[in-house]
């Protein structure tokens, strides 16, 4: 009975560290995307954009999705902060919650976007929802979504 115990804790401190290491890896792909768009390098990081992605972000057309979904998002981003005057976008993000299961991840993380328009500094409170999978060359982002609380 001993020796029972002894290889399913074992196994459950295996499997938890499987996890924490995922946990790592998962947010670590997020940290890139985000410290890209703080650098306003976002294009140097779609590479960490899975094969297929969707976006729902605040801004029109508040949809992007497909192969381009993340490129596309991108280049909106931008034409949309140009045209309002917005500049020094910044993310920061709080504790996530992260959910892994197999070769899929699911975050939300507790976001503060702070960003100046026509000089004026402005900030808003939100939270960014991700959704991963790992494939071949490491984790990649599926579809995100951005909601102002």
């Amino acid at each position: 009975m001993h020796r029972i115990i002894a290889a399913v804790f074992s196994v459950a401190l295996m499997i938890g560290s499987a996890s924490a290491s995922d946990e790592v890896d998962v947010m670590r792909t997020i940290r890139k995307f985000i410290d890209s768009f703080n650098k306003g390098e976002l294009n140097t990081a779609l590479d960490i954009c899975a094969a297929q992605s969707a976006i729902i972000d605040e801004f029109p057309p508040y949809l992007w999705q497909g192969a381009t979904g993340c490129a596309d998002w991108s280049k909106d981003f931008d034409a949309y902060a140009q045209k309002n005057g917005i500049t020094d976008p910044k993310v920061i993000l709080a504790r996530a919650h992260i959910d892994v299961t197999e070769d899929r991840a699911y975050v939300v993380a507790p976001a503060h976007f702070t960003f100046r328009q026509k000089g004026k500094r402005s900030t808003e409170q939100g939270s960014l929802t991700v959704a991963l999978q790992n494939v071949a060359n490491g984790w990649r982002i599926a579809g995100w979504a951005w909601a102002k609380r």
